[in-house]
């Protein structure tokens, strides 16, 4: 899935633009890389978290000559998925079709989340 489809997603749950699905996702990920720069974390209940973790300086190869190159320390951005998420995509199939291993609590709020005036495009 690219941008562009996460942005053809927003605009189809409603009354949206092009140009609205576009701000809305841009929104999104510029909140996230902003709290990630200054050191934060981002919990997404029943999808996961987003944090920052520390490499230790170390000397790797360069790939080509083999020459040792010295790495310096950085922070890298890091995604732990929630148990919900995981027993979701772990989900097994039979017969083609998903068997859904969904939490009452991750069903109730699928199901509070879906706008009955504007219901998702199948």
């Amino acid at each position: 899935m690219t941008k562009a489809d996460l942005v053809d997603k927003v605009t189809s749950l409603g009354d949206l633009t092009r140009r609205d699905g576009e701000v809305i996702v841009d929104t999104l990920f510029e909140s996230v890389i902003g709290a990630l720069k200054e050191g934060d974390k981002i919990e997404i209940r029943g999808f996961g978290s987003f944090r920052t973790r520390q490499r230790k300086p170390r000397i790797g190869r360069n790939p080509k000559t083999g020459e040792r190159v010295d790495v310096p320390a950085k922070r890298v951005p890091f995604f732990k998925p929630s148990k919900e998420l995981r027993d979701t995509v772990n989900a097994k199939t039979h017969g083609g079709e998903m068997e859904a291993h969904l939490t009452p609590k991750l069903e109730k709020e699928i199901a509070e989340s879906i706008d009955k005036h504007h219901p998702p495009a199948m």
